[in-house]
């Protein structure tokens, strides 16, 4: 018969069993810390914008009679999107007025010329976020500068989160809608003031995904 030789036991002192504990502990701890801050960071996102599914809409009173419609095509803009601190995101949109479209040729062509856009001079409408608030669940407030005819004036922005997720290139996208007021005799636009209302309407809706260079890395 073989005799059965029962396995080694290691004996450690309290001392070495408690340094042991200590530095599973700080290990545990330490890839705790990388795990949330690496999540934390994974969800700060810079996302560019689709111009194929992004809306910049703007109506007004027309004499009482009807409310136009017209929308800023072609977005050109960046998101930074960060749930976990809304503070540190913000937004830089132009809007190219060659891209504008009231829908009937002629009020497009009379609204870029220089009774109103004063296209030819002034290419470009801009916003630039200057701070960005938690308003609600996936409510935003975002306040910016908004330029038309060279002329800069501070607007709020009443934004909802609609979606964050994947596209489907497997990259993350976002969407949001958002809506405002604005004088358009501030920014130097005022024929047939007060006939046709001084006030504007802008609704919002855009989708923005984070770059394929960008999603690898």
């Amino acid at each position: 018969l073989h005799r059965t030789i029962p396995p080694r036991r290691t004996f450690l002192s309290p001392r070495q069993d408690s340094r042991m504990n200590r530095s599973k502990l700080l290990a545990a701890s330490l890839l705790l810390a990388l795990g949330i801050a690496g999540a934390a960071q994974a969800k700060s996102n810079t996302y560019k914008m689709d111009p194929n599914h992004t809306i910049v809409l703007a109506s007004w009173d027309h004499f009482g009679f009807s409310h136009p419609v017209a929308n800023f095509g072609q977005a050109d803009g960046t998101l930074v999107y960060d749930p976990d601190n809304v503070g540190a995101s913000s937004v830089n949109v132009t809007l190219p007025l060659s891209g504008l479209d009231a829908l009937v040729p002629a009020l497009t062509e009379d609204l870029q010329s220089d009774a109103f856009f004063d296209m030819a001079k002034f290419p470009n409408a801009t916003f630039k976020s200057t701070k960005v608030e938690k308003a609600g669940e996936n409510k935003l407030k975002v306040t910016g500068d908004l330029t038309i005819r060279d002329q800069t004036k501070p607007v709020v922005l009443d934004v909802t989160l609609n979606k964050m997720g994947e596209g489907r290139n497997g990259a993350p996208k976002v969407g949001f809608s958002a809506t405002t007021t604005i004088k358009r005799s501030e920014f130097g636009v005022s024929k047939f003031l007060p006939n046709i209302a001084d006030d504007v309407e802008i609704r919002i809706s855009t989708e923005a995904t984070v770059p394929k260079d960008k999603a690898a890395q």
